[in-house]
């Protein structure tokens, strides 16, 4: 959940509270290993052990000349030795080196949990120094629709002309390294609820109250995970936690910025309510630790974290009352499990995107029971488009067909497509059941890795 302030012309105020997720990730590189030159320091080490034994041994006349003969042959010895390690100490990385230096990237190291338990106020000044608070600037521009366009050759209305108005989003963040390296949520710097996309900046600040410009090194908004980079050394680093040894019941807190930086560093407390919750939210499914510590808007990008100080989760989003319809709901939270934001961090470091991710490459709107009965369609997901050279493409999928069920499970959104999609990996062969003209077929799709980057 992000926390806005939008500014009309400078004038009003909304306030939002969750984002949506649409985006990509960015490249990471790594440097070569400097060259050591070996060789020469056991040279020179040798060389200078041999000096040391001449002129201690010098003094003995009787001896100099065998002395001198020796020093000789160990000198020719040194020279050849020196000679082999320089051919062999090139300045271009081994694979080796490449590997130790890739791995190196990986910023996040979870840990298994002591057995020493930490009282509460002890866990706050632990972490206190590794939260921050976020503030991305947007500029969003609204269509001024007097009518609305019908996907399916339906009417529509002349638009008129656009306006602007900036936003400001607020929420959390951790820090990951002592020189600058902070995760917080996608949703935090990439807004597509209003459509204002990737935030014109995004500043950091500090538990000391100090701000720092930040750089947006990378980002996935499927996973809802960004990674930020300030200018700072000296940084105190969150250790996190195994989220895979977390139990049902275990006491958590949480800490955050909600509704803004006026109620800075909020700690709130709970327990782990639920685990590997599947959870879609925005179109986007995924597997989240449940918490009954409060999560408002503002959390977004904090830490939730374990009676031993470590942070076992990033704080994503909270369930609403538009959820089920109903009464308002409290005391249902959501946060993205540890190991998997390790995972997502490393490969956004080491490759610009998150890999192994599934797509089908189509774009696509859901047909409802009245767009049914309208148009003469089954219910399900209609593909307005298709990529060219997407893994729909190759499978024959065209615009106007309806996909009607994956793998045999019905689907009537583009949600329960994209939740039946996700439970496969790239490189994956899924059936599709669609309706073409009228006629019901089925046809394999070989799913297509996700390789977005933003920058």
């Amino acid at each position: 959940m992000n926390e806005y302030n939008y500014n009309a012309n400078n004038n009003g105020e909304e306030n939002n509270s969750m984002n949506t997720y649409n985006g990509f990730s960015t490249d990471g590189g790594s440097p070569k290993k400097p060259k050591k030159h070996t060789g020469l320091k056991i040279a020179a080490s040798l060389m200078a052990m041999l000096c040391v034994s001449a002129g201690s041994i010098g003094v003995y006349s009787q001896v100099e000349g065998r002395l001198k003969n020796a020093v000789a042959m160990v000198e020719e010895k040194v020279e050849e030795k020196v000679e082999n390690i320089e051919k062999n100490d090139s300045t271009e990385p081994t694979a080796a080196d490449t590997a130790a230096e890739v791995e190196k990237v990986g910023l996040i190291k979870t840990k298994i949990s002591s057995s020493d338990e930490m009282a509460t106020e002890d866990i706050v000044d632990k972490l206190l120094p590794s939260v921050v608070g976020v503030e991305s600037k947007f500029t969003v521009t609204q269509e001024n629709n007097g009518g609305f366009y019908f996907g399916f050759g339906g009417f529509g209305q002349q638009e008129q002309q656009p306006s602007t108005y900036s936003a400001t989003g607020t929420g959390t963040g951790v820090v990951i390294t002592d020189n600058g390296y902070i995760v917080t949520n996608a949703h935090v710097i990439y807004d597509s609820e209003h459509g204002a996309g990737e935030a014109e900046s995004v500043s950091v600040i500090l538990n000391d109250e100090k701000s720092y410009d930040a750089e947006i090194v990378g980002y996935d908004t499927d996973c809802d995970i960004a990674v930020l980079k300030i200018k700072a050394e000296g940084l105190t680093a969150a250790e996190f936690g195994d989220s895979d040894k977390i139990r049902l019941g275990e006491s958590v807190i949480a800490i955050g910025n909600p509704l803004g930086f006026d109620l800075m560093d909020t700690v709130t407390g709970g327990m782990i309510s639920g685990i590997n919750r599947n959870i879609t939210i925005n179109d986007k499914a995924m597997n989240l630790i449940q918490t009954d510590a409060a999560i408002n808007s503002g959390n977004s990008g904090g830490p939730l974290i374990n009676k031993n100080g470590q942070v076992i989760g990033i704080n994503s989003s909270k369930m609403s009352s538009t959820y089920s319809g109903e009464a308002s709901i409290e005391g249902i939270g959501f946060a993205i499990p540890s190991n998997e934001v390790s995972s997502i961090v490393d490969d956004i470091m080491k490759y610009g995107y998150v890999t192994g991710k599934p797509q089908l490459g189509i774009s696509c709107q859901d047909v409802t029971e009245n767009i049914a009965q309208m148009f003469n369609l089954p219910q399900g997901v209609y593909v307005t488009a298709v990529s060219e050279g997407s893994a729909a493409e190759k499978a024959g999928i065209k615009s106007g067909d309806v996909i009607t069920a994956v793998e045999g499970k019905e689907v009537k959104t583009s949600e329960e497509l994209n939740a039946q999609k996700n439970l496969h990996s790239a490189g994956d062969e899924i059936e599709l059941t669609l309706t073409r003209e009228g006629k019901e077929e089925t046809v394999k799709v070989t799913l297509d890795e996700v390789k977005n980057k933003n920058k």
